[in-house]
């Protein structure tokens, strides 16, 4: 345990760089996409393309027991942990009434991918198999070190966010933009930008905090 909460205490200041360099990557691949509306397979591949990559190299540095465990292969669980969440989101959206048909599957998969590059891969880049963890983070939402924060919040922020972009979806405005998944991921992607602010303010107060303790 000593060794594990050493590798999670990070000072505001990296923590804050991580954020940045995330949040640019998906802000710059978003801005050289092509349209999301018109073209949502060709952008939502980019987005996560680019995304995913960038979040996998980032959070493989805050990686657990970094005694035991390499840089690469924190980068080699990222990697197995972006299908794994992919198809995780997959099912879950195809269970909360994601259209299902050969229109879809594209986007369905590709948006997938992008989801799981916002909730699975940073997870599984620093936590690894521990399902202890997995388990403290998203089931009890028991955050403790300032990593937590910073994939938790993140996590659940695109989570929420797409759940709250849905709802356009069903009425009958007859818009292109109310298509699966456009509004879905405009709503996952502004619930995650936010999620990484949020998770950022938790770890400044909890720093200020302990500081004040010792």
């Amino acid at each position: 345990m000593k060794n594990k909460n050493k590798a999670q205490n990070f000072s505001p200041s990296k923590l804050l760089l991580s954020h940045l360099v995330c949040g640019i990557g998906l802000a710059s691949s978003f801005w050289v996409a092509d349209n999301l509306i018109d073209y949502p397979v060709q952008t939502l591949c980019l987005l996560w393309l680019v995304q995913a990559p960038v979040v996998i190299l980032v959070y493989s540095f805050f990686r657990i027991y970094k005694n035991q465990s390499s840089y690469l292969k924190a980068v080699a669980r990222g990697l197995l942990g972006l299908p794994v969440g992919a198809l995780v989101n997959a099912l879950g959206a195809i269970a909360l009434g994601a259209p299902v048909g050969s229109r879809y599957i594209l986007r369905t998969l590709h948006w997938s991918l992008l989801m799981s590059a916002f909730t699975f891969a940073p997870a599984a880049s620093v936590y690894g198999s521990s399902w202890v963890d997995w388990h403290r983070i998203f089931a009890n939402t028991k955050l403790i070190e300032s990593i937590d924060y910073m994939i938790c919040i993140p996590a659940y922020g695109a989570v929420i966010g797409a759940w709250f972009g849905a709802w356009p979806m069903p009425l009958d405005w007859e818009r292109t933009w109310q298509e699966w998944p456009m509004c879905v991921t405009y709503g996952a992607i502004i619930g995650y930008l936010v999620g990484l602010l949020a998770s950022f303010s938790f770890v400044v107060h909890v720093s200020r905090h302990r500081v004040k303790g010792d």
